[in-house]
């Protein structure tokens, strides 16, 4: 399981011209599932994520986590795109993408499991949907986590 998580003032995901979910302050997290991906990689994405302290304090240092903030949300959108390889030509293979059915479930826990670990309200994109994502990066900070090589 593979997270992109950017500080954000702002973001909005449309499908079809019409805006599904928004929010202001908080984490945009692109979220690609793997072929493999158990509870554990949500659990150990989601307790990342939770206590990552890159909120700035009132002497702005990123010192502050989700936990820590009333006013921040998350927004989750799925991207299986994130496990894209072009390891072989010039179009990506994604052959270590969850199938649909596997990833939407794993996504619905994924969100579950955040709101449960932050007491934050999360919202999402429309899973396999053609989506517009729009946002305003705040820093910009942008950090990538993988529940496989935890080290990233």
């Amino acid at each position: 399981m593979r997270v992109v998580v950017q500080r954000v003032k702002s973001a909005a995901v449309h499908v079809g011209g019409k805006q599904i979910a928004g929010m202001d302050k908080g984490l945009l997290i692109l979220l690609g599932i793997e072929v493999g991906d158990s509870q554990d990689d949500i659990q150990y994405l989601v307790h990342k994520i939770a206590r990552m302290r890159i909120f700035s304090d009132k002497n702005g240092k990123m010192n502050l986590s989700l936990q820590d903030l009333l006013q921040a949300r998350c927004l989750v959108v799925s991207q299986f795109t994130l496990f894209g390889s072009l390891k072989r030509g010039q179009r990506p293979s994604f052959e270590r993408a969850a199938p649909p059915e596997f990833a939407r479930m794993m996504v619905e826990m994924f969100v579950l499991a955040l709101e449960k670990e932050t007491n934050t309200r999360v919202d999402q994109g429309q899973f396999g949907a053609d989506m517009q994502v729009a946002l305003i990066n705040d820093g910009p900070v942008t950090l990538v986590l993988d529940s496989f090589i935890k080290d990233l």
